[in-house]
């Protein structure tokens, strides 16, 4: 959204520039077990920056198939807690977790869900899901087809 401090033009520029993100916070435990299994973690406010400096909040669906190494929730509590401060957009924050539990976890799947509350009437729902060919991944899972699409 370009309105949210970020203009079209220099988004490359601003990206090369600007850390969204401290990953150092975020902690693993192993994973106790070679078998696969699914982790789903929410949380239900999310808080960050919007347009003109307001707060803005957003609930995140993580739902997440480990390889060697499983989320260690409080670290995971403060990296959330570094946007408390930042001026991101949506679509921005979503892309910023999503990279940065990729690089920390190199988990076998992340799918993330966020829904941001209403802002001037209108609610965004955003989903990022490793398994997508955009993403890179080979379209494997389709548990979240014929799924009510609730939010």
């Amino acid at each position: 959204m370009a309105g949210c401090g970020e203009s079209s033009g220099n988004v490359e520029s601003l990206e090369k520039m600007k850390k969204w993100s401290d990953i150092s916070m975020l902690q693993s435990i192993p994973n106790p077990t070679s078998k696969g299994f699914e982790i789903k973690v929410k949380n239900p406010e999310i808080t960050f920056l919007g347009v003109q400096d307001q707060p803005d909040f957003a609930a995140a669906f993580i739902t997440f198939y480990p390889s060697d190494k499983v989320i260690e929730l409080k670290s995971l509590k403060s990296y959330f807690y570094q946007f408390r401060d930042k001026i991101i957009s949506y679509e921005r924050l979503i892309n910023v977790i999503y990279d940065d539990l990729t690089k920390v976890y190199e988990p076998e799947r992340l799918r993330i869900v966020m829904i941001f509350n209403p802002r001037g009437g209108i609610s965004s729902r955003l989903t990022i899901d490793s398994d997508w060919s955009i993403r890179g991944g080979k379209e494997t899972y389709k548990d979240w087809i014929g799924q009510p699409d609730e939010w």
